[in-house]
Order: structure tokens, then sequence, then C-alpha cells
């Protein structure tokens, strides 16, 4: 058995103590390493950068070792059991990293626990111990670990079946709420760290309904004995990661349902983050058990390339929302909304006529994961993208078979097929079962879909469904789309960001005439023909303008004050939005939201 021991050393210096024992190590010396990324986030991150100090001991006496590469030690030979302490600096406020101060601890496995080589699939035992001195009492732990001692919430021993169980589950530790609701019989815990008023048994009730469609559309019983959703509240963070029995979220305060609303009413941000919720929850299935053949098992050594995100996120992205109205949390037209959104991220910028989504997934490592200011020209998104194609997918099945099948079947068979079994899918096996399936070549639909940078015939499997796509233009630079709304009738093709001088530039897209007149991305905007402007008042200055006409900008691109001469066009009808047919959704519409 491989033992760790890992206590937050000084908070207030953001470092992790992590204590390895190793019972025999190798006979040529034992080698040790940090892996270079974490599964479900596609970027190498280099852990170990953050390991400020590396010791090795046996019997009591300093053991030499050596550094190999960027992540890997060695030590020299011995019989005798090794120890091995680091210190790690946590001070990465995501849910990727670990984090640590007086308010909080939390950590990921694979940026705090060495890795030992050779013995990785032994049994592991890790202690995880709670700050000292009496800032600290009544701090509590919370981990997806299987508890060996101590109470639910206490610091104590846990288990791991081997290495990659043991980084599968992250820890938070301080003072945080909690609560626990029930699933088809299985136990669900929520944690909330930071300042909140969450109303906690709407949110059971909301989780609970999300969690039981999941699980049975997989098919009980679900493949865990229990689960946590732990939450970083802040000020405006959003992000997720899935671990095998339980989830870390970022999100913002506002995002969370309060105990004074109404709980008839999904305001947008509470949706948002039970989309949030649903889409790690789905990753249960959707890539910690159904895999690509390149993550069994996972190299953390060095990048691993598949083309096949598009489906293992993509399809998660369709399922997040989609539940949401099936379990009747939100109405259609709520859905449809988020469906339109999704609908405008892909057409809004130039990268989705540039780059598939197969090339999406395959450079994730160093173009969607290394976004730049150009990345809405460059790139298209495997998430977005990958929805609206499993979207398709699934009204295509459903067309075919005459409503027999749908989706929801693929992935029932997925699951049988690769999830409960452990094997990889193959780069071509989610098509080939899908023929399967319905019994014919689907390889036109796949090649548009896939390989292709064509835009998918979503309008006409949508009226199947009894259901509308509208373009319009932009109603603002703010606008995501998903809902008719009054356009204004210019728009320069730029995205914007308040800034202290006036309104920054995040985006200029490739089709706009901002960028023909040579504004960028990072400019900052100061006045509008002679009128100062902000990232507010931009748009309402706009509306005083008619296309053919020239304005001047004056913007910072640095310390440079700079002038830009823009004959205004027509905007472009790039926003699109949903609306059910005046005799409403067609049977199979009804059967595909599960509504009457």
């Amino acid at each position: 058995m491989i033992r760790y021991q890992i206590q937050p050393l000084r908070p207030e210096a953001h470092l992790f103590r992590i204590d390895m024992t190793i019972p025999s190590p190798v006979p040529e010396g034992q080698v040790v390493r940090i892996p270079a990324w974490i599964p479900g986030s596609y970027m190498i991150r280099d852990f170990a950068r953050h390991v400020v100090r590396f010791d090795a001991t046996a019997q009591g006496e300093t053991l030499p070792w050596r550094k190999l590469d960027k992540d890997s030690w060695w030590m020299s030979p011995t019989d005798a059991p090794i120890t091995v302490s680091i210190d790690v600096y946590a001070w990465d406020l995501s849910v990727r990293g670990a984090h640590l101060d007086s308010t909080h601890g939390y950590f990921n496995g694979a940026c705090t626990f060495l890795q030992p080589v050779g013995h990785e699939d032994l049994p592991i035992e890790v202690e995880i111990r709670l700050p000292e001195g009496p800032n600290y009492i009544g701090w509590n732990v919370a981990t997806g670990l299987p508890r060996k001692s101590g109470g639910q919430w206490e610091p104590g021993t846990f288990t791991a079946e081997n290495y990659d169980a043991l980084i599968d589950h992250p820890v938070e530790m301080g003072r945080f709420d909690y609560a626990t609701f029930d699933a088809c019989g299985v136990p669900h815990h929520v944690v909330f760290t930071g300042k909140h008023s969450t109303d906690l048994a709407r949110l059971n009730r909301d989780l609970s309904k999300i969690c039981e469609h999941h699980i049975r559309m997989f098919g009980e019983p679900a493949p865990m004995t229990d689960y946590l959703f732990m939450t970083l509240v802040t000020g405006s963070g959003y992000g997720g990661l899935e671990h095998r029995n339980s989830t870390s979220l970022m999100c913002a305060r506002n995002d969370l349902p309060r105990r004074t609303e109404d709980p008839s009413v999904v305001r947008s941000g509470y949706r948002t983050y039970l989309g949030l919720c649903s889409h790690e929850y789905f990753h249960t299935w959707n890539i910690k058990r159904i895999k690509p053949e390149a993550f069994a098992p996972y190299d953390l050594t060095q990048e691993s390339y598949t083309e096949q995100l598009w489906a293992f996120e993509g399809i998660t992205s369709y399922y997040d929302d989609l539940a949401l109205v099936r379990t009747g949390i939100i109405d259609s037209k709520s859905y449809l909304e988020l469906l339109g959104q999704t609908i405008t991220r892909v057409a809004r910028g130039a990268g989705t006529e540039k780059q598939t989504v197969t090339e999406s997934s395959f450079d994730a490592w160093t173009r969607f994961y290394k976004q730049d200011e150009n990345a809405s020209n460059a790139i298209v998104s495997y998430y977005a993208k990958g929805a609206l194609i499993a979207l398709a997918l699934d009204l295509t099945l459903r067309e075919k078979s005459n409503g027999d099948l749908s989706l929801d079947d693929l992935m029932r068979q997925l699951w049988q097929r690769f999830g409960q079994t452990g094997v990889g899918v193959p780069e071509h096996g989610i098509q080939a079962l899908a023929e399967e399936l319905i019994g014919e070549s689907l390889k036109a639909f796949f090649d548009l879909a896939l390989y292709s940078t064509e835009p998918l015939p979503l309008e006409q499997l949508l009226a199947t469904m009894g259901v509308r796509v509208h373009w319009r233009a932009p109603a603002g630079h703010a606008d995501m789309g998903g809902a008719p709304a009054k356009v204004t009738p210019v728009n320069i093709g730029v995205r914007i960001a308040d800034d202290p001088l006036g309104a920054r530039v995040t985006v200029a897209f490739e089709q706009g005439s901002a960028m023909a007149a040579g504004l960028s991305a990072g400019d900052v905007i100061v006045a509008v023909d002679g009128v100062k402007t902000d990232a507010r008042k931009f748009d309402e200055q706009l509306l005083a303008y008619q296309p053919g006409e020239l304005i001047e900008l004056h913007a910072f691109r640095g310390d440079e004050l700079m002038r830009f001469k823009i004959t205004l066009t027509p905007a472009e009808e790039t926003i699109a939005w949903l609306s059910i047919d005046e005799v409403g959704l067609t049977p199979a519409g009804q059967r595909w939201l599960h509504v009457d």
C-alpha cells in the first residue's frame, strides 16, 4: 500500500505539505512524478512547477536524488521504504489546480500527489489533515474519496484503489455549507464555499430531478454509490470539472437561487448554474466511463490526441440544457432561447468556416485551451458546435426511425458497449455504432458534420419538430441571441468590455467594418465623433447613424491615441432565435422535449 499525508502547512503562504511513503521501491531507483495535465482539461499545465521543496528519506536518513526532467525525480536504490516530502504552492483559484488561504483549501490530486512510477496499481491510503492553529477550528473536509476513519465532513483517513482513483477525487476544506438529497437511491451531497444566501431546499429539488433524469436515461443502477457537488462561490466565476463521483464547480454569487425569490421563476443566472451542474453530472457517464480510446488509459505525461472531443463535450453540452426542459425545470420557450444562443455562438465567428469540429478536438491542446483575441476568427468550439451536431444527430435518428430511435438509444449503447466494459471508443466508433443502431449508412451526415465546415441542416430538422429558426441583426455588441429583439441599424463588428478609459475591444470580427478600418482587439475606444464613450454608451451612440455614414473613432492602442474612420455598413443577420409553430410542437417534437 502507498501512503500519503497532506496538510495545509502555511495557509497564509499558500503551501500544502504532502508526504508519500513507498514500502517497496523498485531496485533500479524509484522514480516519482507529477502529472503534466489533469483529465477533463486538455492543456499541458506543468503542475510540477508549483513544487517548491523536495526531500527523500529512507530509514530516517537523507536519500540522494536528482531530477530527470521537468516533472520527474529519481532516488538512489534502496531496499528500505522511502518517504518523499514535497511542498506545493497553491494559489490557482480554479477547478483544475490547488488553492489555499486562511479561508479555505482546495486541491486536485493531479497537482499535489506524486505518482509512484511502477506502483500505480497499488492500493492507497491518504490522511487529510487540517491546518494547525485556533483560526482553523471548525474547518470541515469534503471529498468523494472512500472514508476509512473520521466522521462525515471531518478530517481523517481515506482510501483509493490505485493512483488513477486517488487523483480523481478533489478535496475542499474549510467552513462550508452543505446539504444532502437522494436521486434513484443514491445519496448526493452539495457543498458551498464562499458567501451566499442559497435556497438549498429548492436547489436540492431541482438537482434531484436532473440527476434522476441522467441516471434513468442511461439505466439504473447509477455507476456510483454516492456523489458530491462542490461549488466555490465568487463574484463572477464560472467553470466546472468532472470526476468519477464528484464535480468541482465555480459560480457567480448571483447565479444561485435566493431564499427570497419566487421559486416558480428560473432566472437566467440560475438556469446557467443548473446547466453547469447538469453538464458535469452527465460526464459521470460520458468521458469518465465512456471515454475515447486515446484516454484508456490516460497518459498524463504528454498530450493525448483525439478527434472525439466534439462528442464527449458536445453531446454533454447538448444534454445539459435538454435535461432542464425534460424535467420541467424550464419550459420549452426557455430551452429554445438557450438553443438559439448556441446556434448564434457558432454562427457569429469566422472560425466555423475555417476549422472542422474534429480539427478543433485534435488541436484542443494548443488552440482551444490557449485562445487569444483572434479565436473567434480562427477556431470553432467543439463544445458549441458539438452540441449542435448532437442535436442534428438526435433529430436525424428520430426522423430515419419514425421516432423509434434517438440519441438517447445511442448513448445507452455506448454505455453498455464501452462504459461498462472499460474499453475505449475508437476514433470512428460513434459513427459505426450509430449506423449499427439505425441499420443504414450515416456517412453523408458524419462527413458533413465532422469533416467539413458546411452548415448543419438544423432548420430543416427542427422544422420536423415544429420549431422555426429565425435570423436577425444584433441588438448591440453584447447580444448573445436566442430571443427576438429591436436591432440596431449598424454594427461595426466588435465585442467590447468595460475599461477605465472607455470601451475595450475584446474581439474584432473579420467581416466587420471596424477591422477593415484598422481597429484591433485590445484597442480602447474613448470617443465616437468627438464624444466620450464607454461600453455602456457605445451601442446607444451608434443608434444615431445610418448605413453608409462615416464616423470617426478615437482609440488608444497601448499609450498611443489613434483615429479610425469607419464607413458604417448594415448589421449582418448573425443572431439566431427559435420559435414554436402556431399549432405547437409536432408529436415528434413533444417526444423530443418530453412535453405534452
